[in-house]
């Protein structure tokens, strides 16, 4: 899906439509990839999504997490202050998506087939 298709849905959508809602905050591919591994993982620093995520390019993954951090999904939380260091946890917000994607696991796991 080309990013110039995703602009263009995200200006037409309706606005008191719920799924559109939702998708406009977790429809990016990287997006429901974070919060995959934030909700079978827990807490990961930004090394071990980049780690998870092979595909995503660092800036992009850096976007979508400021993105899910401003829309009240996740938080960032320091470990360590010498040298900063910090965690992404989901907050309660992002936790409630989870059945949201367990329903989407296993949609794929009985209509998708393995590559």
């Amino acid at each position: 899906m080309s990013s110039r298709y995703v602009l263009a849905m995200r200006k037409s959508f309706d606005p008191s439509c719920p799924v559109a809602r939702t998708l406009d905050l977790i429809g990016e591919r990287w997006t429901i990839l974070i919060l995959r591994d934030l909700l079978l993982k827990g807490p990961q620093r930004f090394q071990d999504l980049q780690n998870s995520l092979s595909g995503a390019a660092p800036n992009t993954l850096s976007t979508r997490l400021k993105a899910m951090e401003k829309q009240g999904l996740i938080e960032r939380k320091l470990y360590s202050e010498h040298p900063p260091r910090l965690e992404y946890h989901l907050t309660d917000r992002g936790k409630s998506l989870g059945p949201v994607l367990a329903a989407l696991r296993d949609w794929g796991r009985r209509h998708t087939t393995k590559a």
